[in-house]
């Protein structure tokens, strides 16, 4: 087994055990000690999974979309995770680095998008690239409300992008597996998260207001 092989065999067994923990942490009881503990386990093997697919771009010229939906991944759950940290819609230097580093990373996408080939759906590779450009405008436009008027959007940020960086990671697993059922391998579990996280964001407040 040479480097690259074994690379590739890191991601797969970091990104199958980063989607079953985010399995535990999505069903188990929010704030409790399996959600928190599964959580940081989910996020441990997803640096594993952003790593490894970086060094397949990079030294192995893996398709460079990979890049894309890599970063889409790495870059919800980073600040899914620090916004649980901070609570509040300071900008923060480390914050503002990983939206440079997102966004130089879309740019070189875009830049190169003509000479990578189409290997993944253009329905795909565009909501993809659209939506992680989103939650990069809306990163820095939260900056500008007042912290009073912020209040505990953060909650709401938290699910969001948490649930976001599980559905790119089942996303792009399920549209690897299944590849010969694309795009409806890669786009359909990405719309069954986004009705979890609309389920989440519309029950989870009600929950925190009871108890």
């Amino acid at each position: 087994m040479d480097i690259h092989q074994f690379n590739i065999l890191l991601h797969v067994a970091a990104g199958m055990a980063a989607l079953a923990l985010g399995f535990i942490a999505l069903f188990a009881r929010k704030g409790g000690a399996l959600h928190v503990k599964s959580g940081r386990w989910f996020l441990g093997f997803m640096c594993v999974v952003i790593v490894t697919g970086l060094v397949g771009v990079f030294a192995y010229e893996v398709n460079t979309f990979l890049l894309v939906i890599t970063l889409s991944s790495g870059y919800q759950g980073f600040t899914g995770y620090r916004i649980l940290l901070t609570r509040n819609n300071k900008p923060y230097p480390i914050d503002l680095v990983a939206v440079f580093i997102t966004l130089s990373a879309c740019v070189y996408f875009l830049y190169y998008f003509n000479s990578i080939g189409m290997y993944w759906s253009p329905v795909i590779i565009y909501s993809t690239v659209g939506y992680l450009l989103l939650l990069i405008t809306y990163d820095l436009a939260k900056y500008l409300l007042p912290a009073n008027r912020y209040g505990n959007i953060w909650l709401k940020e938290h699910i969001v992008k948490m649930i976001g960086a599980f559905s790119a990671l089942l996303s792009a697993f399920s549209g690897t597996v299944l590849d010969r059922y694309q795009p409806y391998s890669q786009f359909l579990p990405s719309v069954v998260c986004l009705w979890v996280i609309v389920y989440f964001l519309v029950t989870f407040p009600r929950k925190s207001r009871k108890t």
